[in-house]
Order: structure tokens, then C-alpha cells, then sequence
């Protein structure tokens, strides 16, 4: 039995991490801001600061990195990570990164290459996984488009996949030895962004007129090429559709 430690616990993806590891004969550890009332051994942390980072990872042999912000602090939340994951003798770190990440020069996505890059470097075993978008991250562009008289959406594909599917994947790597980068992960299909938006209208039998965007740029270019697919590691198996369905 070892001890494994999830980053951003309380988080779409760290949430289910939790679950599943607390399955395993394993002793579980959580970092979060916000540990709230997790029933696992939960330290309260702000990755962006460092601050009490060297005692939560006292004793810890695996770290699962599901922590990250999209408004920023990634890449200083690694550095320190690192560096503590180093003083502690952390043996397997797995990080989970973006599909096109290294393609669409978006600052999010540019900022989880680099991550990837400063983990692959840091001498330390180290796993990393791409997954493309998350259901929950289509249904939130949904919501907050459907608010509006006639529905925006981009005109660009994507190949949502669901967050517990890619946390299954988590838990077995964590468990396995650091293999580098491994093979991407992708939902069960590359659907056009018309047709999740109307799944999204018709199960929360909402009416509006919908409106494709298409967007000068580099970013939206990157987006229309496809960068950000994975269709040869459709290996997902929940649909958007059954998303919605479950609520």
C-alpha cells in the first residue's frame, strides 16, 4: 500500500479521482483551497503559494495534479511542486494536461505545455495524460450562451469526454511506474458544436434560435483545424447525450 496525494480535490476532475482511489487499498491524501469535508486526509493549500505544500507531501509516494486555473497561477502552482515533490522523495507524479495543448496558442493551453515541459524535465517519475474537453466545460459554454435571445456557439468541432472516464485513467496510471507522456485520451466522438448545443437546448427544453460564430485568429484557426481532437483515442464511452441525461 502506498500513499497518494490528489491536487485540486475538490475539483471537477479531482472529485472523482478521490472516489475511485478511495476504492484501492491505498492511503489517500487531498490538497484543495477549500478541502471542505472530504473524508480522506485533506490538507488546505494554495498551490499558487507554496504555503504548507512540504507538509502535506510528508510521507506521500504518488501525486495525482488535477489542480489548475484557467485565469492563472499554473505555472507557478508547478514550480512549486515540484520543488516540494523533490524535498519530499515523491517517486510518481501524474499530471493531466490538455489535447493541442501544444498547438493552439491559446495562454491556457500554452501555459499547460509549458507545465508539461517543467514536469518532464524535473527529473522526477513523472506521467502525463491529455484528455480533450470535458463534458461539464461544453455544458457550461451552453448555459451561459442559452441565456441569450439567439444561442451562440463556435463553429468548430469537439470531443467532449467524461471527467469520471478520465479520472478511471488517472487512478490506474497512479498506480502503475512514471511512464512519461502516454497516449491522449478522447471522448466517443468528434460532433460538431451545432449539434451538443442542440442536445443541450432539447434536454433542458429550452428555445432559441441558434447562431454559429466564426472568429479571426490564430486561436479560432487552431480550433477549426481540429488541434485539439484526438479521434484515433476515442476511447471514451459516455456521450454528451448521456451526460445531459444524468442531470
Amino acid at each position: 500500500m502506498s500513499t497518494i496525494l490528489v491536487t485540486g480535490a475538490t475539483g471537477t476532475l479531482g472529485t472523482p479521482v478521490v472516489e475511485q482511489l478511495r476504492q484501492t487499498d491505498h492511503e489517500i491524501h487531498t490538497l484543495s483551497r477549500h478541502p471542505g469535508s472530504l473524508e480522506t486526509t485533506a490538507h488546505a493549500v494554495d498551490l499558487r503559494t507554496g504555503h504548507g505544500l512540504d507538509q502535506a507531501l510528508n510521507g506521500v509516494d504518488t501525486v495525482v495534479h488535477c489542480a489548475t486555473s484557467p485565469t492563472g497561477g499554473d505555472l507557478r502552482a508547478a514550480t512549486h511542486l515540484i520543488r516540494s515533490a523533490r524535498a519530499a522523495g515523491v517517486s510518481h507524479l501524474v499530471h493531466v494536461s490538455i489535447v493541442g495543448c501544444d498547438r493552439i496558442p491559446l495562454g491556457y493551453y500554452r501555459t499547460k505545455h509549458t507545465v508539461e515541459k517543467a514536469l518532464l524535465a524535473s527529473g522526477l517519475g513523472v506521467t502525463v495524460l491529455r484528455a480533450t474537453q470535458f463534458h461539464q466545460l461544453v455544458r457550461s459554454i451552453c448555459a451561459r450562451a442559452a441565456r441569450l435571445p439567439a444561442m451562440p456557439y463556435p463553429d468548430i468541432d469537439v470531443q467532449p469526454v467524461d471527467a469520471a472516464e478520465v479520472a478511471l485513467r488517472l487512478v490506474r496510471l497512479a498506480q502503475e511506474e512514471p511512464a512519461g507522456r502516454v497516449p491522449d485520451l478522447g471522448g466517443p466522438h468528434v460532433e460538431s458544436f451545432h449539434d451538443l448545443a442542440r442536445a443541450y437546448l432539447d434536454a433542458t427544453h429550452t428555445q432559441r434560435r441558434l447562431w454559429p460564430l466564426r472568429l479571426p485568429g490564430r486561436v479560432f484557426a487552431g480550433y477549426r483545424s481540429g488541434a485539439h481532437l484526438a479521434p484515433d483515442r476515442a476511447v471514451g464511452r459516455t456521450t454528451f447525450a448521456q451526460f445531459l441525461a444524468r442531470g
